[in-house]
């Protein structure tokens, strides 16, 4: 299970001041909290800071590192942001977020992912645009594993991102997400399957609820990464119980540890 902390993101109204005042101090603690929690990667996101964005970029994964050794996730649509971020990063996997099936997409990005040797988070979006059914994801899918594949991505450094809708919008939302899922575990074993959780419960009450109903769904289909908030200790207790229960946690370490930590008290 590959855990990536999503808080240090410009789009969130805690994290655009302070890295607006250059508040180191407040974004450092934020990543080792995040570490300390269990990320195993660090998002870097600040594609809100749009003309500045690669000066921004370069600002917060040095004073990151400086606070963590965690590797980074660096995150833009801007492909100027992401090779500042990328030349910067000090371990030798970092991740992409993220590279498309889009041709234009894949042809800007594929050669970063390459050159840095990076892990890649594909989202199941093409030319046509945000696919609506499992049928149109698992065409993607097929598409950009080979794609990537052929051109020299390890099976293991790639994790495909479904593209989670809320269920507000289409009662079939998520479990288009769950047969993609379901598909890419059954024929893609080395494969990784990524997404961020809090789409599915957009527009709708009690969203820590549906969200954390939706991680046990997915995990359960093979779900084996995701981008979250790892200081929502249920959401943390969830995947370590979930883990233990099926099977991917010897001896159920995991799962003891983090009941030694206090992470199931009230």
């Amino acid at each position: 299970m590959l855990i990536v902390g999503e808080l240090i993101n410009t789009s969130r109204k805690d994290i655009k001041p302070a890295v607006e005042s250059k508040d180191a101090a407040y974004i450092q603690k934020i990543a080792k909290e995040q570490v300390e929690a269990g990320a195993n990667y660090i998002d870097v996101n600040c594609g809100t800071q749009v003309f500045n964005e690669p000066e921004v970029m370069e600002w917060l994964v040095k004073t990151v590192q400086e606070a963590v050794d965690a590797p980074l996730c660096i995150d833009s649509p801007n492909p100027k942001a992401l090779e500042v971020g990328l030349a910067l990063t000090k371990t030798k996997k970092p991740m992409v977020n993220s590279i498309t099936a889009e041709k234009e997409r894949f042809e800007i990005i594929l050669p970063l992912v390459q050159k840095y040797n990076a892990k890649v988070v594909a989202l199941c979006m093409d030319d046509s645009g945000m696919p609506e059914t499992a049928e149109d994801r698992i065409v993607i899918v097929d598409k950009l594993i080979k794609d990537l594949t052929s051109n020299g991505v390890a099976e293991d450094d790639i994790y495909l991102d479904p593209l989670v809708k809320p269920v507000s919008t289409g009662d079939k939302a998520g479990l288009e997400v769950l047969e993609t899922v379901r598909y890419i575990r059954e024929n893609y074993p080395k494969v990784h399957a990524i997404c961020g959780l809090s789409n599915i419960s957009y527009g709708l009450p009690n969203r820590k609820i549906l969200n954390q109903t939706f991680m046990i769904q997915t995990i359960t289909m093979g779900m084996d990464a995701y981008i979250l908030n790892p200081l929502d200790k249920k959401m943390m207790g969830f995947i370590y119980s979930s883990m233990a229960l099926l099977g991917q946690d010897p001896f159920c370490g995991k799962y003891l540890t983090a009941h030694r930590s206090g992470l199931y008290e009230e």
